[in-house]
């Protein structure tokens, strides 16, 4: 048997593989049984298939004594008691008890599945398949009496298993958030609220296909490659096609693509894409994110108001079953109608500033005295978007439209068609975020591209969101594109508000993360080895004087290795009682 300090550091020679592999205790013991199931004829990961005729909620909801059933899962806790056990399966649908008793499970002489597989070579996370027969317990648990079971695949790794103390405290549950989100398969099993989210981001997206399918609007499909990345000012990712010998960008948006398809003659079409931003990550930003666009022929931003908070409030009922929802310490209120209130306006109301009419300096200098960073790299959109953005924005908590854009703001949205300087754009704010963003689209060609040219000499001005100008929309556009309102939605954003959580990375099964840190090989010699093998050889802690004379070393020789190991976390030294204990960590 391998030693306890095979643990963490590398120190075998019997196989370069084992040196490589850094196990704790458990994960040896696991693998210890593994091979003994191997030795017994057992196929610890078979492949055939295994007939089920249940799970746990079909079984909660059909309950009927004596019933035969077919289920499988993972188990998630045991009480043995001799020859009779108490244990926790969980499916998919949930958990649910499972009664083994010895003479159920091995009527004949031969008790070798119970006594040996079950008792001793089956451990918390297996996934086992139980025939079995209904029963209801004296207290009144819905169980299953096991007839027979099948290891399906064993589990090389201990789960996380939280305890509650006699006071109700929970112990060692799993829940720091990097953990969790670099090992969502971990969380989804043994925090199954978790699961409860991504059932009803699910829902989400079901209620708004089924929304625009209703409508008559098309669902369709657009490049996430692109040689021009446009519909949005943001930073993108590129990489390089060999065999064109072309640069392409991961798609920031699928605007354009979206609005060709309306050149083409559909009046509506959506699609929920995988955009890709290179930008800063924080709670509501990761840089791969997923937005749905929509466009509609022949409305305009006012008539994607009305579609638009019907639509949330639709959403809203489908997931949560009501048109209220929690975030934080807010009630958000999702029924429509919903206020409106020109960006204008709101400027003036939080900052006392009226932006109608004033120069890129007058707004520089502005947003300088209340205390926001600018640079020269900044045009008057951008310099606008920075003080909505940081005096305007968080103080929009209930559903609100924000409209009328400056034009400088929107390179894509049509001019108002009453007020100079204005773009027919809102923006849905809630609790302070944007979640929704529609114009009015411009499809006058040839104000396009002056709009592009503006966006280039921003970019050539040093601003790496700036739009790229694409001739080959510009020439969609000139065949001619109706008057045509588009929407697109952050659905991560969304989510969170639907589902109360303060962060993006709990509403994304796999959020992006730095990469993980690798504990550092740690170079034992001879005189530390002889250490751990004595405090190896007895689970108490021992006495400091006992670990040296037992291992011979001198003086000099001990208190160098004893140092090491101390030094690198893998021994302590404790005064208990006038005593000096030595253990390992």
């Amino acid at each position: 048997m391998l030693s306890f300090f095979c643990l963490k550091i590398p120190i075998f020679a019997s196989s370069k593989k084992h040196q490589e592999m850094s196990l704790s205790e458990q994960e040896i013991i696991r693998r210890e049984k593994l091979n003994k199931l191997t030795a017994m004829g057992i196929d610890a990961f078979p492949a055939a298939e295994y007939k089920i005729t249940d799970t746990t909620k079909t079984i909660k909801k059909n309950f009927a004594e004596g019933k035969s059933v077919n289920i499988a899962g993972r188990l998630m806790s045991r009480r043995i008691q001799g020859k009779a056990s108490f244990a926790e399966l969980q499916d998919s649908e949930g958990k649910i008890q499972v009664y083994f008793n010895r003479d159920e499970i091995c009527p004949g002489d031969d008790k070798e599945l119970y006594n040996e597989v079950y008792k001793h070579l089956l451990d918390i996370g297996d996934i086992i398949g139980v025939e079995g027969e209904l029963f209801m317990t004296q207290v009144g648990e819905m169980t299953v009496m096991v007839k027979n079971f099948t290891l399906l695949t064993k589990s090389l790794r201990p789960l996380p298993q939280a305890k509650t103390d006699e006071n109700g405290v929970v112990h060692d549950a799993f829940n720091d958030p990097e953990l969790r989100y670099r090992q969502r398969y971990v969380d989804l099993t043994v925090n199954p609220q978790v699961k409860e989210i991504f059932v009803k981001r699910t829902k989400m997206f079901n209620a708004m296909r089924q929304y625009f399918n209703d409508a008559g609007y098309f669902e369709v499909e657009t490049p996430i490659l692109q040689a021009i990345p446009g519909g949005a000012a943001a930073r993108p990712f590129i990489t390089h096609h060999n065999a064109l010998d072309i640069p392409l960008y991961m798609r920031i948006a699928n605007e354009l693509y979206l609005k060709r398809l309306i050149v083409g003659g559909f009046d509506g079409v959506y699609e929920f894409s995988k955009n890709f931003r290179n930008e800063g990550m924080d709670r509501t930003h990761n840089p791969e994110f997923t937005a749905m666009e929509i466009y509609v022929a022949y409305k305009d931003y006012n008539w994607m108001m009305d579609f638009t908070e019907k639509l949330l409030e639709f959403v809203a009922v489908s997931v949560n079953g009501s048109t209220e929802s929690q975030f934080g310490e807010h009630t958000i209120n999702w029924k429509a109608p919903y206020p409106r209130v020109s960006m204008t306006e709101a400027i003036q109301r939080f900052t006392g500033f009226d932006i109608t009419g004033k120069s890129e300096q007058e707004l520089f200098d502005f947003a300088k005295s209340i205390g926001i960073e600018v640079d020269q790299t900044m045009g008057k959109g951008k310099l606008i978007d920075e003080i909505f953005g940081e005096k305007c924005e968080g103080n929009f908590i209930q559903p609100t439209f924000i409209t009328d854009y400056p034009v400088e703001m929107s390179p894509l949205t049509k001019k108002h068609r009453t007020h100079e300087g204005l773009t027919e754009r809102f923006e849905l704010m809630v609790c302070g975020k944007e979640i929704a963003n529609a114009y009015s689209e411009l499809n006058d060609p040839i104000d396009q591209r002056e709009r592009f040219e503006a966006q280039l000499a921003l970019s050539e001005r040093g601003d790496d969101e700036a739009m790229f100008i694409d001739n080959d929309f510009l020439r969609a556009l000139e065949y001619g594109m109706p008057p045509t309102s588009g929407l697109g939605i952050g659905m991560d954003r969304l989510i969170m508000f639907l589902t109360d959580n303060a962060s993006i990375q709990e509403v994304l099964f796999f959020p992006q993360m730095r990469p993980e840190k690798t504990a550092p090989t740690i170079e034992l010699g001879e005189d530390e080895k002889v250490i751990i093998e004595i405090l190896n050889s007895q689970a108490e802690p021992m006495e400091l004087a006992e670990v040296k004379n037992r291992s011979q070393l001198s003086g000099k020789k001990w208190d160098k290795a004893s140092k090491n190991l101390t030094k690198n976390n893998l021994v302590k030294v404790e005064k208990i009682e006038e005593k000096l204990l030595m253990s390992l960590v």
